[in-house]
């Protein structure tokens, strides 16, 4: 039976963020992964359509960068490098020919805004001004467990030597803003409708609706993207995660594929020690169970199938409680919202890529600029909220909007010569559809919407697919361990972030009552996107206990 000091359940990018920081620290760590290849969704399958690169879960990079990890686990070394997507989004005005690029250069950003409405060009600046300094200091509480002492002293601290800082806090009139619907904020700061739907569709891919209480900051956090830059990992998403586990064995760690983790509970009678119970594949049929110990455990998986792995540790009379999971808690962590789905994507294999008109050229020959950024195809507010309206009753958008990214513009590495891939999310599409129809019998019909959308504002990628690989929801769920496809694992709403996230008695990173079982992902502060803060965080709690 294999002893580890630390046994890291679930090999997503947060879980080997976690797993690499302590194995660099001296601790034997073991990361158990479900699916056959590590990353979570950070990954990238090259088996899924010919030739063909394609991410399986997220694409585009952008807050990691603007954490130490990165650096302090020197991910360079095992072959991980970055492309800069820039303009980082581009929104273009159907039917016009032309559109709004978003670039890392703030200028640059409101020269192209201005083309459209000088009056929303400085309007623009204004707010990267004004978000970007309140931004830094909310970052700042990302990288540390969410007490609200921590949080409130990152806060001061700002604001006692940073007049600028000092004076957005205490304005009553940000309060206000924090605490509006980001779809009533884009209304009060912008007025061009090609400005308001490409904030509106950028501030939604949090999740929460334009018309949600206490997301102002859902708009406020794009200022941010002027500092860190958006970019892709060369060879796709899953480059990021690949170089994370040769750095882990690099420093002795192991990882076992395959192994669906089954139960995990304390043991009394070997130093207070966890027994994490995992199937592996069998050739023959029967049951292949392995054990191992750990005198730690990381949940790094959805904090609900974590809880249901969970039982009562081994019987001991001296200590009657001992390894027992409290029933309340149990409940309460059940009774966290997860939601009825988030999106849907399709990765296409294409014959060129999506042209919207006239702009600057791409850094490959005859490749525009745009061509490496989100591309943002929604026409107005009014489309992006009758696609809400939709989710609300259940029902699969009849107007979906669409990020289409063609990243092969930017990485020639991801596509044979002369083709390209087309990635195209789409948002809103509820896991538990209300009108008697089922993902599985409507994938195609729905993934058709999405690429109708690409051809109405690109014509020319009309009859250009060469093959599709489609995630509905049920998919998302099914391949990436997505409960009910929500790739935040719980809503992003103010009630579940911070230290609420994902309970108040679990937001930093360890379970009361059960010594030893800590918590990382995107169930827990600071949420979804790739990040890697919440992996970082759960091994300084785990490193500074010592």
């Amino acid at each position: 039976m294999a002893h580890y000091d630390v046994v890291v359940v679930g090999g997503g990018h947060n879980g080997l963020t976690c797993a690499c920081y302590l194995a660099k620290a001296g601790r034997k760590v073991l990361v158990l992964e479900r699916r056959h290849i590590v990353g979570g969704a950070v990954c990238t399958q090259d088996d899924l359509i010919p030739g063909y690169k394609i991410d399986v879960g997220s694409s585009a990079h952008i807050m990691i960068h603007l954490t130490p990890v990165l650096r302090e686990l020197e991910l360079h070394k095992f072959g991980l490098e970055y492309l800069e997507m820039d303009p980082w989004a581009y929104y273009p005005i159907l039917g016009t020919g032309t559109g709004v690029s978003f670039y890392r250069e703030l200028d640059r950003t409101c020269a192209s805004i201005a083309k459209i409405s000088p009056k929303d060009a400085e309007a623009y600046r204004a707010f990267v001004k004004h978000w970007g300094e309140l931004n830094e200091g909310i970052f700042e509480t990302f990288l540390k467990p969410p007490t609200p002492g921590k949080i409130f002293g990152t806060i001061f601290k700002r604001n006692l030597f940073n007049w600028h800082s000092r004076k957005l806090w205490s304005s009553m009139d940000t309060s206000r803003q924090l605490m509006a619907p980001y779809g009533a904020l884009i209304e009060e700061l912008f007025e061009h409708p090609a400005v308001r739907t490409a904030l509106a569709w950028l501030s939604a891919q949090s999740g929460p609706a334009p018309s949600e209480m206490a997301t102002g900051d859902m708009l406020g956090w794009n200022a941010m993207i002027h500092k860190s830059g958006a970019k892709r990992a060369k060879g796709g998403s899953g480059a990021l995660t690949q170089a994370m586990a040769k750095c882990l064995l690099s420093h002795g760690g192991e990882i076992i594929c395959n192994a669906e983790v089954k139960n995990i509970h304390a043991v009394a009678h070997i130093l207070d020690r966890w027994s994490i119970l995992y199937e592996l594949p069998s050739k023959h049929g029967e049951q292949n169970l392995e054990e191992v110990f750990g005198r730690k455990v990381v949940g790094a998986c959805h904090i609900h199938t974590l809880f249901k792995m969970l039982s009562d540790g081994e019987a001991d009379d001296a200590r009657p409680e001992f390894g027992k999971v409290p029933v309340e808690l149990k409940k309460r962590v059940a009774r966290t919202r997860i939601g009825n789905g988030f999106g849907m994507i399709v990765r296409h294999a294409v014959e060129e890529l999506p042209d919207y008109g006239d702009a600057p050229a791409g850094p490959l020959p005859s490749t525009k600029d745009y061509q490496t950024s989100l591309q943002l195809l929604c026409p107005s507010v009014d489309y992006l909220n009758s696609s809400h309206r939709d989710f609300m009753f259940g029902l699969p958008p009849k107007q979906p909007s669409v990020v289409a990214m063609s990243f092969s513009s930017l990485d020639p590495t991801l596509a044979p010569p002369g083709k390209h891939v087309l990635f195209t999310w789409g948002q809103y599409h509820p896991y538990e559809l209300s009108n008697g129809e089922t993902w599985d019998a409507i994938r195609e019909r729905e993934a058709d919407k999405l690429y109708d959308l690409v051809c109405r504002y690109a014509p020319n990628m009309r009859g250009k697919m060469i093959a599709r690989y489609i995630q509905t929801p049920l998919d998302l769920e099914r391949t990436l361990g997505l409960l009910r496809a929500n790739v935040m694992h719980l809503e992003m709403s103010l009630d579940q972030m911070f230290m609420f996230r994902p309970l108040p008695e679990l937001s930093e990173y360890k379970v009361p009552g059960l010594p030893g079982l800590y918590l990382t992902g995107a169930s827990t502060h600071p949420g979804g996107g790739v990040f890697a803060a919440s992996g970082y965080n759960t091994a300084r709690v785990i490193l500074d206990e010592r």
